[in-house]
């Protein structure tokens, strides 16, 4: 990818192209992860809503083991989420070029740590997976929250999916050309990610079949290159300033 590039889909300076393009990344590595999770612990981490119900369930039976499991997966969804506006307001406060390229950079390193680490998490502490994989989607969710202003979230589909449908609801309302064109931008973003999140869950699901869970490295690389040149930016720029 050309570096002017990668510095914009991840630097301070937002345009709704790079929002756009780094949505769609991220929509398939959620994917993937989601899929490969699921393979790995049989519970998909990417959406707190099957979650919820879970717990709901698991109550109405009296397992309180089930409502604990749900209530720390929730809790660690949220924790990255917490994580990422934490780290994006330390980073705006100080003008660094990385504000959002930082919470990708955890999100990396902690698909690295369970990619290099899975075999023992499986033996016994899926709790501790669940928990891991919970944290990075809430990180990288809102990240592109705060970057699209609450526009786009990578990974659940619920709301996508109900967008798609007032989406083309509106089209099919005829009304005028300049909000049809609007609708179709927007309808064409939402079934873009859809669409990457099932390939993503695609490809997440073959790798853990064939490389177990060192599928996540790959992941992790993607995120790590999307994220290195307003890193690298903040570098070059402090390295200057202190010589």
């Amino acid at each position: 990818m050309p570096l002017h590039y990668l510095r914009r889909l991840t630097g301070s300076k937002r345009t709704d192209s790079a929002n756009r393009h780094l949505a769609r990344y991220l929509a398939f590595v959620a994917g993937s992860a989601n899929a490969g999770g699921f393979l790995a612990v049989r519970q998909y981490t990417s959406h707190m809503s099957g979650i919820v119900s879970a717990m709901a369930d698991g109550l109405a039976v009296w397992s309180l083991p089930l409502v604990m499991h749900g209530l720390a997966a929730v809790l660690s969804f949220l924790c990255g989420a917490f994580v990422t506006t934490l780290l994006i307001r330390w980073a705006r406060a100080r003008e660094l070029e990385s504000e959002y390229a930082l919470p990708l950079i955890v999100e990396a390193a902690l698909l690295l740590v369970f990619g290099l680490t899975g075999e023992e998490f499986a033996g016994g502490r899926v709790l501790g997976t669940v928990m891991l994989l919970c944290f990075t989607m809430g990180l990288q969710n809102a990240m592109i929250t705060k970057i699209s202003k609450s526009v786009i979230r990578t990974t659940h589909l619920t709301g996508m999916v109900t967008d798609i449908g007032i989406a083309m609801g509106r089209i099919a309302s005829r009304a005028e050309r300049e909000t049809i064109a609007s609708e179709l931008t927007a309808l064409r973003l939402l079934t873009s990610l859809v669409g990457l999140f099932f390939v993503g869950g695609v490809t997440g699901a073959v790798g853990f079949r064939h490389l177990g869970f060192f599928f996540t490295v790959p992941l992790s690389a993607v995120l790590l290159l999307l994220a290195a040149m307003p890193v690298m930016d903040d570098v070059r720029r402090l390295t200057h300033s202190n010589a």
